[in-house]
């Protein structure tokens, strides 16, 4: 029920679509005499957060090792950050670095993320592992039997299988043999399913809420508030912001801080501090209440994660 009223009150003022003047009145706190409610006279806004407040929160990340990780060789620490690159003669294919410290339900995570080139990747939470979705599979989700199978070219293009499309053919740029991926059998140990905070160096999804591997794909663009019910598409309950604004919050070639808030049925994105995503995840099929965190990464390019903290709510 909290968690109900909490996703329909942040609904309701995003679809209101508040917006305070930085340099009014009550952008500042204070309120002019006599345009106060009740005795105490006029009301205060919020206090900022602090992206670097750690109070309460646990490191996930000691900035040196990858000590409480567990993932391929691809994974390494450079300059207090977990890096990853992926190229065209090295290729990572689809893999991910796993969290080991066990699942968590409603919480707050937050951490800085950078990429180059055409790099994807993103933050898996409330995930769990198993093998690749296989062709006309039913994903496994807390109620098999109800969900719908996996399309099948989509679950040939998450394995890399005949039928996903041949990709680009020939060599290199740089003249090399083009590489090939590590085996998807290798993988299977860490391979995740479920909720992503997705990320790219493009900014094309950077903040949108994917699912992988289950089927449902994206659900809640970036700029989008989506609601999910059992039986039924995902509807759009209200927009964020104009999609020029939407994408202005995202720093090319810079650290961005990716802030996830989940709690119940809803799960709340920001980026750089402003809200990029919501969903209110009704469909009791296919909503996970709590599960293993992650990092995920894809496509060409480095991908630079630091300063992780986890506070469990």
């Amino acid at each position: 029920m909290i968690a109900r009223i909490a996703a329909a009150t942040t609904l309701a003022f995003l679809a209101a679509g508040v917006m305070v003047d930085s340099q009014t009145p009550a952008a500042t706190g204070q309120l002019p005499a006599g345009q106060g409610r009740g005795r105490g006279g006029g009301f205060r806004q919020p206090d900022p957060i602090d992206f670097q407040e750690h109070d309460g929160w646990v490191s996930l990340f000691d900035g040196q090792t990858l000590k409480g990780w567990s993932g391929d060789q691809y994974w390494k620490v450079e300059d207090g950050a977990i890096v990853i690159e992926s190229t065209c003669e090295k290729p990572t294919g689809t893999v991910y670095l796993v969290w080991q410290g066990g699942e968590a339900a409603d919480f707050e995570l937050k951490l800085e993320m950078k990429g180059t080139g055409n790099i994807n990747g993103g933050v898996q939470y409330r995930g769990w592992i198993a093998p690749r979705p296989q062709r006309g599979a039913p994903p496994p989700t807390q109620n098999a039997a109800a969900a719908p199978a996996v399309p099948p070219a989509q679950a040939a293009a998450a394995q890399g299988a005949p039928g996903a499309g041949r990709g680009q053919q020939g060599p290199c740029p740089s003249g090399a043999p083009r590489g090939t991926p590590p085996d998807p059998k290798t993988e299977e140990q860490w391979n995740m399913w479920g909720a992503q905070y997705d990320f790219d160096a493009g900014n094309r999804y950077t903040g949108q809420f994917y699912e992988q591997s289950t089927g449902r794909g994206i659900i809640a663009w970036k700029g989008q508030a989506v609601r999910t019910e059992q039986g039924k598409n995902p509807r759009l309950l209200a927009t964020l912001g104009e999609p020029a604004v939407i994408d202005s919050y995202y720093k090319p070639d810079e650290w961005n801080q990716l802030h996830i808030i989940a709690i119940g049925n809803q799960m709340t994105h920001l980026l750089n501090g402003h809200v990029i995503s919501i969903l209110v995840d009704e469909d009791a099929s296919r909503a996970r209440k709590s599960g293993i965190i992650g990092l995920e990464v894809e496509a060409t390019g480095k991908l630079f994660t630091r300063n992780i903290w986890l506070k469990k709510l």
